[in-house]
């Protein structure tokens, strides 16, 4: 066996199975001639093939020179290629470039900086090439294309980071993605490593192609996350079919969680089921199942693919929030002080939300450019007005929003800062700005049932209460244990603007069960009960609300609203003063008064 020097590059096709599943024979020829287009650059830049997958390919070269120009103008060749088809035809590599030493045994290369070139190609966009900083600092100037700064990007168990500098073709829409005011997770920061297992087919080789399809759909939805890394289908598609432990196989691909399920159909019912599981521990964080009826079989996919991706990225926060420091020294990180503060958010009490709101400030005061601690101290703040744990003041909703503008400005690929943002637009009555942050969030992922969810509060607060309820409760299907939306409160609002208001009671007694003291779900829940003609309970519901907000009044409630609809706030307060709340101040003081002159 020979150690040698070696420049690797990886590559794989995007969406190469959802491609197979729609026409297997034309996808194969195309990948061939495609192969065959680009094998003279291989060649002419001193390379060497040595692994042909079922979508891509891994290369040796001589020099590392030879091989970033080698991907540069294959990519370059491609987008060529590319542009005289239809979208739905065209082929996107992803390429990972490293050098190091290997080791060769006849034909085959083997070793860990092999295994960073792979690793490596899960972090290019497609049509893009990612560069370890190693190979980058060894071709020196003598590069004729430039790179863009991508960060650090830490793998598991490998000491240090892995600096990355990505290349895309000029006046690609990908390129154009990567954003010049800093990247939208550090990759210091992502330490979590997801791997998404090929699911098993149980109902025979006919249905190979949407099993495969499901499994690439899911890696693609997930990778929209900044929060984790997500490896490529060619990490994980290799052990299709193969009787390996998942411990084994987490090692050997470096993953924090793999996700692993299958998929059967019978006659015009199809069902997945899928399990999260965190490999070193055995432990098994999630599992579900889905039944469908065949339908539309793209449509089912993607509803799938959403469920299912809403239900894991949500595990996997809590896991992370739950699992000790990994900071090499005792000293807690930024990083570390964050996932300190979602543990404590999780457990949703006055007493954990103040401390997880220390902590988040802390994590901010240590790393200012740590996005995701600015928008979950945003929300937190205003989740906590909401409560009633904490006074509303107009210090504390500007200060909210100027955190969730720079989290957009440090972050702006991530979903849930432009959802924040949104939200906060529509909590003050800017409706347009609202809308128009809403719509981003769900253009930069269109998986993230959050971003639905919080366009269903900008139409309640203009008024569109039906279009308003359909959303909530899509969101709730999807992902009703996640603590940043409160679907309950805002859906017993919509009914009850709807004039549902046995609907609305009951989304309020399951707000209500979720945090007993939910100044909101306690207000609108008397206010149903008043309008239903409820008399008595709805008296013994205003008790109970100011027995927990002892100086709240209808007036001081209201100027949290600012909803669009005049006729909606004058319901809402007719209720509230049906059920016997105190309009204002002069209210509370004639009561007292009556009170003093009764005794």
């Amino acid at each position: 066996m020979e150690r040698r020097l070696a420049a690797i590059l990886c590559a794989d096709i995007a969406g190469y199975s959802r491609m197979m599943g729609v026409d297997e024979a034309g996808t194969h020829a195309s990948f061939k001639a495609h192969r065959s287009a680009i094998y003279p650059i291989i060649l002419n830049h001193g390379g060497r093939i040595v692994k042909n997958t079922g979508d891509g390919f891994l290369l040796e070269f001589p020099s590392i020179i030879g091989a970033i120009e080698a991907a540069v103008a294959m990519q370059t060749l491609m987008a060529e290629r590319n542009e005289h088809l239809p979208a739905d035809r065209a082929m996107h590599f992803r390429m990972g470039v490293h050098m190091g030493d290997v080791m060769a045994d006849e034909d085959e290369v083997f070793g860990d900086d092999v295994n960073i070139a792979v690793r490596l190609e899960t972090v290019a966009v497609p049509g893009g090439i990612a560069v370890s900083d190693k190979a980058r600092t060894e071709s020196g100037r003598r590069l004729a294309v430039s790179l863009v700064d991508a960060g650090p990007h830490r793998f598991k168990n490998i000491t240090e980071p892995v600096h990355v500098w990505t290349w895309a073709p000029a006046g690609s829409d990908k390129q154009e993605q990567v954003p010049d005011d800093g990247p939208h997770l550090p990759g210091q920061y992502r330490t979590a490593i997801v791997g998404v297992l090929p699911f098993d087919n149980l109902s025979g080789g006919a249905d190979e192609y949407f099993s495969d399809g499901l499994t690439e759909d899911l890696i693609h939805a997930l990778s929209l996350q900044s929060f984790y890394r997500v490896l490529s289908r060619n990490s994980t598609f290799a052990y299709k079919g193969k009787n390996v432990s998942t411990r084994l196989i987490a090692r050997e691909i470096d993953a924090t969680y793999l996700i692993q399920g299958s998929v059967r159909r019978a006659g015009n019912k199809i069902r997945v089921s899928a399990e999260l599981i965190a490999p070193e521990k055995g432990e098994q964080l999630w599992t579900g199942r889905y039944d469908r009826d065949m339908g539309d079989l793209f449509a089912m996919q993607d509803e799938i693919t959403a469920n299912l991706s809403a239900a894991v990225a949500q595990e996997i926060y809590r896991a992370e929030a739950s699992a000790p420091a990994r900071s090499p020294n005792a000293e807690l990180t930024a990083w570390d002080r964050f996932l300190k503060g979602l543990s404590h958010y999780y457990h949703q009490t006055k007493d954990d939300c103040e401390t997880a709101i220390a902590l988040f400030k802390e994590a901010i005061e240590l790393d200012p450019a740590l996005s995701i601690a600015r928008a979950y101290l945003a929300l937190i703040q205003i989740q906590s007005i909401q409560f009633g744990w904490i006074p509303s003041t107009r210090e504390l909703w500007a200060s909210s929003v100027s955190l969730a503008e720079s989290s957009v400005r440090l972050d702006p690929r991530s979903s849930f800062a432009f959802s924040l943002l949104a939200y906060l637009h529509a909590m003050q009555g800017h409706y347009e700005a609202a809308m128009d942050a809403i719509k981003r969030a769900i253009e930069l992922n269109p998986y993230d049932m959050g971003a639905r969810g919080v366009l269903g509060i900008c139409h309640m607060v203009i008024g569109d209460h039906r279009k308003a309820v359909d959303l909530f409760s899509t969101a709730v299907q999807r992902g009703n244990s996640d603590p940043r939306y409160q679907w309950g409160a805002l859906n017993a609002f919509s009914h009850y603007l709807l004039g549902q208001y046995d609907a609305s009671l009951s989304w309020s007694r399951e707000t209500l069960y979720l945090n007993p003291n939910h100044l909101q779900g306690l207000a609108v829940r008397a206010a149903a009960l008043a309008q239903l003609g409820r008399a008595d309970e709805a008296a013994q519901a205003a008790e109970a609300l100011l027995a927990n907000h002892p100086h709240l009044t209808v007036e001081r409630h209201l100027r949290n609203f600012h909803w669009k609809n005049p006729a909606d706030i004058a319901l809402y307060r007719d209720g509230l003063l049906k059920a016997g709340l105190p309009f204002g101040k002069l209210a509370l003081v004639a009561s007292n008064s009556k009170f003093a002159a009764d005794s």
